[in-house]
């Protein structure tokens, strides 16, 4: 038996994204020698038989339908929130009153000043927190900050981001929490990806022009009629960075034909990097130091000699998956909450996003540059 402790998980919510959580969990410990002895605690749904059924599936010792119950749970030790983004301040708001380090998928709040609550009381409880933003925790993102840190690109000068996908491309769909106009768009669900890449990779963005564009109206509001559509299916915005480079992101949920786009390149005056979230165990490099006749993007094929990689394959070119950068996530995690190193993406990171998508509507609606606020 270990002699490490045990820190036990309180899961609100059990469709796509709180299974990777859990998936998440469990590869965690298998892979990475963690701070702590995980239990899956506690599980929380919208009905008792819908949490009754996640916990034999996935193998929570409790079960339950309220989730208040499970946050004052004194044996519970962190709560970790996948249900639909309006409920992400109630509940991790409790959650944090009572104590509990915090786990929420992203967006950490429809409004910017929601997020800014949430930060807030984190930092004046003291406790750990992380937003889901797992695509950074992607070796072959690590490998293209690093590289374009140490200056082998040289000065960068341009960026585009891109994520797309066709989830809300057929007109016949129905109007969902996605299109309430209190958070909700294109630019927030998904654009918040590309935003998060971009200043992962080149640091912080200073000035915005934004274009937000609604070409569904209307969608069937589940019971006969039309409900009408006033958030963004396309959401787009010129950037500005502080090291001076210039740029561009897209967030597109009606691109048909994409199921997972989340797409990036960077140039600069020695090289380029090109990358896509479509076969995302890759990233292509070109350098001018290279012989004329003998240039060209090249791709660098992830393996073992980019970490933590080697953890879920001793084999280059085999592949890690969605699921592992769940897993690679919660690591950081659980060491943030041991001590051991800062939050990864916490709360504040959260509120930086949503802060940079909220600058970006507004710049839309006045058809103007605007500067982001700290």
């Amino acid at each position: 038996m270990s002699d490490k402790p045990v820190l036990r998980i309180g899961l609100i919510g059990t469709g796509f994204m709180g299974k990777a959580h859990v998936f998440g969990f469990a590869s965690a410990q298998k892979v990475f020698d963690l701070p702590y002895r995980l239990e899956l605690h506690a599980v929380a749904d919208v009905t008792e038989d819908a949490a009754a059924r996640a916990a034999a599936d996935f193998g929570f010792a409790h079960a339950t339908a309220d989730w208040r119950s499970m946050v004052e749970n004194p044996q519970i030790d962190v709560i970790d929130i996948t249900a639909p983004n309006a409920l992400h301040k109630e509940m991790a708001l409790a959650a944090i009153s009572a104590g509990k380090h915090v786990y929420c998928e992203k967006p950490l709040a429809p409004m910017a000043s929601d997020a800014r609550q949430m930060a807030d009381a984190a930092a004046a409880k003291g406790v750990k927190t992380q937003v889901g933003f797992n695509y950074l925790c992607n070796p072959m993102l690590r490998l293209a900050r690093e590289m374009i840190a140490a200056g082998e690109l040289g000065e960068i000068r341009g960026y585009r981001g891109l994520h797309a996908e066709d989830y809300m491309a057929d007109a016949d769909d129905p109007w969902t929490f996605r299109h309430d106009p209190a958070g909700g768009g294109a630019l927030a669900d998904i654009g918040s990806h590309a935003l998060a890449t971009a200043e992962f990779l080149l640091g912080p963005i200073t000035e915005v022009m934004g274009d937000c564009i609604t070409m569904i109206g209307q969608r069937p509001d589940g019971q006969g009629g039309m409900r009408a559509v006033t958030v963004d299916d396309v959401g787009r915005a010129f950037l500005r960075f502080a090291n001076g480079a210039q740029g561009s992101v897209e967030g597109n949920w009606i691109a048909t034909g994409r199921k997972m786009q989340h797409d990036f390149e960077v140039h600069g005056t020695k090289g380029a990097l090109a990358f896509s979230q479509e076969r995302f165990n890759e990233l292509h490099f070109y350098s001018t130091a290279d012989a004329p006749g003998r240039r060209g993007f090249r791709r660098i094929e992830a393996s073992p000699d980019h970490p933590p990689y080697g953890r879920f394959c001793v084999a280059p070119g085999h592949q890690i998956g969605f699921n592992d950068l769940k897993a690679i996530e919660i690591e950081g995690y659980l060491r943030a909450i041991a001590g051991e190193i800062p939050e990864p993406f916490g709360f504040a990171a959260g509120l930086r996003i949503q802060r940079l998508v909220e600058t970006i509507q507004r710049s839309s609606a006045t058809r103007q540059w605007m500067a982001v606020t700290a």
